[in-house]
């Protein structure tokens, strides 16, 4: 991230706090008894915010100066809820949810393509996945302030949400028994796509509606997590003409 949107130290994180500064991350030293920064940790409490309890040693690698404990890194964009996202969309929504995707240049992609695709909101995980950052903003070419982004406590969650209100579950995983091809994407969906290293958790992989698997030619089994999310997300666009 960018020297600019590091806050820290307890009073200024605190008035950022208080000022309604869209936080991305939070790191505190772990173990820490300072009153105020469990003050901050109350304030913070139900908010898309992800807070890491760290040794000192990673805070003093994030700062040089005197960090009193808490280091924050401000969001570029504000966060949205998933009640929020669901109620607002508006005629046959497309999400996107991501697990765990660490790269910052595949996030940045990815959300560029949604752009591009009309996808009404992208979900993500508060912890594991890459950081909403100016890196990422600068790697969507912009479309970061245009896609609106929510933070879940765990992508369960996103599914069982949207499957209560009608939303279609289509995962992408090499482990698919279906071609998207042959899906009907066209009803209100959401695609699951899933981190670089490891794909889709198995127990999400568990409650989703269908399991997509492009098909491959060569001798290499997958495609980049943002390549593949492009395609999947042109064949949707594909079929709802």
């Amino acid at each position: 991230m960018n020297k600019e949107q590091l806050i820290f130290g307890i009073y200024p994180v605190m008035e950022a706090v208080e000022a309604g500064v869209s936080l991305d991350k939070v790191f505190v030293q772990r173990d820490s008894r300072h009153p105020k920064i469990q003050q901050i940790l109350d304030l913070l409490r139900g908010q898309q915010v992800t807070v890491n309890q760290v040794p000192i040693e990673k805070l003093d690698r994030l700062v040089r100066s005197n960090h009193q404990g808490i280091v924050a890194y401000a969001s570029p964009v504000p966060f949205v809820s998933l009640e929020d996202l669901v109620e607002q969309s508006s005629g046959t929504p497309l999400f996107l949810i991501l697990d765990q995707i660490s790269d910052v240049r595949n996030f940045g992609a990815i959300v560029r393509s949604a752009e591009c695709t009309g996808v009404d909101g992208i979900i993500i995980q508060k912890k594991g996945g890459a950081p909403v950052s100016g890196d990422a903003v600068k790697t969507s070419a912009g479309a970061l302030f245009k896609v609106p982004i929510c933070k879940v406590d765990h992508i369960k969650d996103a599914i069982y949400f949207m499957q209560a209100s009608g939303i279609e579950l289509v995962a992408a995983t090499e482990k698919g028994d279906h071609s998207p091809y042959d899906l009907d994407l066209t009803g209100p969906l959401a695609l699951i796509m899933g981190s670089e290293g490891k794909g889709i958790n198995p127990s999400v992989l568990k409650l989703v509606d269908h399991k997509a698997a492009l098909p491959m030619k060569g001798s290499i089994n997958s495609l980049n997590v943002s390549v593949a999310c492009g395609a999947l997300l042109y064949e949707v666009i594909r079929q709802r003409g």
